[in-house]
């Protein structure tokens, strides 16, 4: 369902990927492991429309995202593509409600649609007695548990992660991991998840290693628990 191809990327002299191939399946988990500086991030932003290649195409479904440009990528983006940080990127004055309907509602959906779809996902993610707290409220795994709500309020194709336990303590991180695989028997969507926790990549269908701005190799089903 997504399929990049020659991607590769500058930053003024530096050649952060050289040509970088990747192809992602529909309702597939795929973890990107390696040192910091091999051009993880970077790559899942190019895929994520977040950045632009220098080089190379990136195409989802039958769409050439190359093609799209300001608000019809911004559009696209919003509908189709989900994004989970490590740092949350939660809106401080909002509650943990509103920020899960921000991407709904800033594609102009109905209101009191999603604020049922809120709920839903917040009881499938534990978290539905904290709705009307806000992230200062919340813990760390309150809060990422917001940003993964926030994250499928449109049904996104494909949810792109980056360190997204990185901040977590170890009892949050290993049930946010085990909440991805629920996402995708549930939903069916696909996970692009970078990370450097070895427990987490190990967990997808298949895991790429990343050195020097290319994939040098790939481990499928490593110990996949679904």
């Amino acid at each position: 369902m997504l399929k990049a191809t020659g991607i590769q990327k500058y930053y003024g002299d530096l050649h952060v990927l050289k040509g970088v191939d990747i192809s992602i399946h529909s309702g597939e988990i795929v973890s990107i492991v390696g040192a910091s500086g091999a051009g993880k991030s970077t790559l899942l932003h190019i895929l994520g429309t977040l950045d632009n290649a220098d080089a190379g195409e990136v195409i989802v479904g039958d769409k050439n995202l190359g093609h799209l440009k300001g608000d019809k990528l911004a559009a696209y983006r919003n509908l189709e593509i989900g994004f989970i940080f490590q740092f949350h990127n939660l809106l401080p004055e909002f509650t943990a409600e509103e920020n899960i309907m921000i991407p709904g509602l800033i594609a102009k959906k109905d209101e009191r649609q999603l604020r049922k779809k809120a709920v839903e996902l917040a009881k499938l993610l534990g978290i539905e007695g904290r709705l009307f707290h806000k992230p200062s409220e919340l813990s760390g795994g309150e809060q990422q548990r917001v940003a993964v709500a926030r994250a499928l309020i449109n049904d996104p194709k494909i949810i792109f992660a980056d360190e997204p336990s990185g901040n977590l303590d170890t009892h949050s991180a290993e049930a946010l991991h085990e909440l991805f695989f629920k996402l995708r028997d549930s939903f069916g969507q696909s996970f692009v998840i970078v990370t450097h926790n070895k427990e987490l990549a190990q967990m997808a269908d298949r895991m790429l290693t990343m050195q020097d701005g290319i994939i040098i190799s790939e481990e499928k089903e490593v110990e996949n628990p679904s």
